[in-house]
């Protein structure tokens, strides 16, 4: 089975507590996509100077937060790690020229186990998970996006997590509408993505409208592109979600076949 390569907007931790629009779509997700056998992932919330692999056999669930509801500090995910996965990325990642290390020690931050514990909350499938550079462009993410695209042929899911608008300092009350420069920014983003306009993606920061103002920092934009160069070249992507919370987080989420 060849799965497309996902980007998902994760949001606040506690989204995994609260029904909200992005909450049944990751809840629905899982059952939607089939079951692979195995799970890369990219969050926003790992962030090394070169690509970082996980190869932890029990990757442990980390709580990478504060001043949140108590439960979310209890929950676990149990999944599996993938060594030899891991490894194999990591070949993988140092025959494009770029230098990879792996890590046995890591476990998985929120930006991986909350999405997952709602797409697959059995845990049961194994997980890895590779860093971003923040310093690194969004042509070196799409690179390795790339060089992870044939692993989607062997029923491989290719998760990318961050969030399609992430200016922090902006936040609203939960159900605010959202502001126009947050609007214009995703709906540019929409455009491109369903247009196959992998240029002007690449070229973000000068051609969106608000980039620097939806994007103060990059970290939570740059897994987007991981999973833009794991889709086929040629296919547009697909939009497979859409909302906002805290008036300022678009919540976006795209398929890349």
């Amino acid at each position: 089975m060849t799965l497309p390569a996902l980007f998902v907007s994760h949001g606040a931790p506690n989204v995994i507590l609260h029904d909200s629009p992005t909450r049944r779509f990751l809840a629905g997700l899982g059952a939607q996509l089939g079951r692979p056998r195995a799970i890369v992932a990219i969050s926003a919330h790992w962030e090394a100077r070169v690509p970082t692999v996980n190869a932890s056999a029990q990757p442990t669930t980390i709580h990478d937060f504060f001043g949140f509801e108590p439960p979310l500090y209890e929950m676990q995910y149990a999944a599996s790690g993938a060594p030899e996965l891991a490894r194999e990325v990591a070949r993988r990642l140092e025959g494009a020229g770029l230098r990879a290390v792996v890590d046995d020690a890591r476990g998985l931050d929120h930006g991986v186990w909350v999405p997952l514990k709602l797409m697959y909350p059995q845990a049961d499938i194994p997980v890895t998970q590779i860093s971003v550079q923040p310093h690194e462009s969004t042509r070196h993410h799409f690179l390795i996006g790339q060089n992870l695209r044939e692993l989607r042929q062997d029923n491989v899911l290719v998760l990318a997590s961050g969030n399609a608008t992430h200016n922090l300092r902006e936040m609203m009350p939960g159900e605010s509408e959202p502001p126009a420069w947050v609007t214009a920014f995703a709906g540019w983003l929409r455009t491109a993505v369903t247009a196959g306009d992998v240029g002007a993606l690449l070229e973000y920061r000068d051609r969106a409208p608000y980039a620097a103002k939806n994007h103060p920092s990059e970290e939570h934009f740059l897994p987007l592109f991981v999973a833009l160069g794991a889709g086929t070249p040629g296919n547009s992507g697909r939009i497979i979600h859409s909302s906002t919370s805290y008036g300022v987080l678009a919540m976006d989420a795209f398929a890349f076949d």
